[in-house]
């Protein structure tokens, strides 16, 4: 056995998008909690956006620190300050952002030869890291920002190729192999003919790393989707661990506001507004970074929100137009914020009812840790596997209609009408017997998923499972 007083050091590198940040930190903050020695790995745009909430992790005695590689921009032509994908706007510039990260192997490398640590735990985007770890013989724990139902859809579909049985785009189709029936349409699936090979050729060396590392951590609980974690392991004969919800880590109303920007003022305007609502009664209106409306569909949507009288908070991104005049006539009812919202001090105030989302990982989480039921709207990446999780397995949402994938830029030209988002609206935040039986399903998800990550929980074992595998490793080198 590995000596009781042995401690880990290990390098955390995230894939530089805030919605991957996010988490890899929380999970760098929950490894440090316990002990291990934890060297963050940031360029120096995104540690300023994350070094309020290490110093805190500092003074309260947890050993983490920031360790700064300079982003390449001009070598790849990208404009200074590029340094985050969420301030990329197409996929050509992507293209040439992750050129600009694989530059990073060589300085990487002798950062891990200087200091020699224990273990890697790398983003899957950031698949050299693999290479790296090899070359110096340390484990290389992949962290994966999806959850195990989506990977086990994507199985299926690579596996078994259901979406070639079907003539019509629109036709549904089972996910075969899985332990529910999944319906899909081929129009929920990426088209592969938008793909650049850029991007075919990142994914090819994202699997061969994946056959190099140690095992994937994930951010989800046993609990949530058990039937899928077993699948990912006796079926795809996958190591993991899940250790989530890793956001539930940040327990201070300052750690829950303060996720990458600065939200006091606005968090208290927030609060304010929220604590003038009946309980349960409000839903958040909140479709990330990277989801593109139109002007027709945001005006569907607050016509759709106008007329169910529902109380809202709904969060717009700057270049985004709202209808002549409605924000004064839902004055009242309504809360229009503009760019950055405090999610979670919204989600889990006890106003809130429900939660209108593009069905991010992060943000489905975020809401069934507050219990929340929600109104599924996906748009791209693994969204729409993510929307089945919430509506059919878990049975805690219903959708607008959205069948249409979107490839990384683009804007959502199927406007999904104001019947069908009033409809959603109403059968969530309504007072029949399927809004009941959804708040409730979605509150006891939202206890169980506290309960995971407490001492003795499903998450917190996991956690603990992995950090001595890891002792075990580093001793026996």
């Amino acid at each position: 056995m590995a000596p009781a007083a042995l401690q880990l050091h290990i390098f955390f590198f995230p894939f530089m998008a805030h919605g991957h940040m996010m988490p890899m930190i929380d999970i760098a903050k929950l490894f440090a909690a316990r002990g291990v020695r934890v060297t963050l790995i940031l360029t120096p745009l995104n540690a300023s956006l994350f070094q309020s909430t290490i110093n805190r992790s500092k003074a309260a005695g947890h050993p983490i620190e920031i360790h700064l590689l300079e982003f390449p921009s001009s070598q790849t032509g990208l404009a200074e300050g590029s340094e985050n994908l969420d301030y990329i706007t197409n996929p050509f510039e992507a293209i040439r952002f992750y050129k600009a990260i694989e530059m990073f192997e060589k300085p990487f490398e002798q950062l891990v030869e200087e200091h020699l640590p224990d273990a890697i735990v790398s983003d899957m985007y950031l698949p050299w890291t693999a290479e790296v770890a090899r070359r110096f013989d340390i484990s290389r724990v992949i962290f994966n920002g999806s959850g195990y139902f989506s990977l086990c859809c994507l199985d299926s579909i690579r596996r078994f190729s259901p979406d070639k049985c079907v003539e019509s785009d629109a036709t549904a189709f089972i996910l075969p192999g899985l332990p529910h029936p999944i319906e899909m349409t081929k129009t929920q699936l990426p088209d592969l003919t938008k793909t650049p090979a850029e991007f075919a050729q990142l994914w090819q060396k994202i699997g061969k790393a994946e056959s190099m590392s140690y095992g994937v951590v994930m951010n989800s609980f046993y609990e949530l989707e058990p039937a899928y974690v077993e699948h990912f392991k006796n079926k795809l004969g996958k190591k993991t661990w899940q250790i989530g919800p890793v956001s539930l880590c940040n327990r201070e109303t300052v750690e829950k506001a303060d996720r990458g920007k600065k939200a006091s003022i606005l968090t208290e305007e927030c609060s304010n507004w929220l604590n003038g609502k009946e309980p349960n009664s409000v839903l958040y209106i909140c479709f990330g970074s990277r989801c593109n409306f139109t002007t027709p569909q945001l005006a569907e949507i607050a016509e759709a929100l106008e007329s169910s009288g529902c109380p809202f908070i709904w969060v717009v991104k700057e270049s985004q137009t709202l209808p002549e005049g409605f924000e004064g006539r839902t004055k009242e009812k309504g809360l229009v914020i503009t760019g950055w919202a405090p999610q979670m001090i919204i989600l889990e105030h006890p106003a809130l009812g429900g939660f209108m989302t593009h069905c991010g990982w992060n943000s489905v989480l975020e809401g069934i840790s507050s219990g929340l039921p929600m109104i599924t709207w996906p748009a791209f990446a693994e969204q729409f596997y993510n929307e089945k999780l919430v509506t059919d397995v878990l049975k805690i949402g219903v959708g607008v209609g959205s069948r249409q994938w979107l490839m990384w830029g683009e804007e959502k030209r199927l406007v999904v009408k104001k019947q069908a988002i009033e409809d959603a609206v109403r059968r969530v935040m309504g007072v029949g017997e399927e809004a009941k039986a959804m708040r409730e399903k979605a509150r006891e998800l939202g206890e169980t998923a506290r309960k995971a990550v407490e001492v003795g929980g499903s998450s917190y074992h996991d956690l603990s499972h992995l950090i001595e595998e890891l002792k075990l490793i580093s001793s026996r080198s």
